[in-house]
């Protein structure tokens, strides 16, 4: 498992920001406040996935 992760970490870096990055513009484009806590959920999900914890969320 170990390995797999290493080996293909850049790639799912990759994965993860494009589909958090595709999830953040679809909200934006959404004109109902119901369906953008439905991203943020999904979003706020990719960025425990993706370690994005702590000091490293925006303010």
């Amino acid at each position: 498992m170990l390995a797999f992760l290493m080996n293909y970490w850049d790639e799912m870096l990759i994965a993860i920001s494009s589909v958090v990055s595709g999830a953040s513009a679809l909200a934006a484009l959404t004109p109902t406040s119901k369906d953008d806590k439905l991203w943020a959920k999904i979003k706020k999900g990719l960025d425990i996935l993706a370690l994005n914890v702590g000091n490293a969320k925006p303010a």
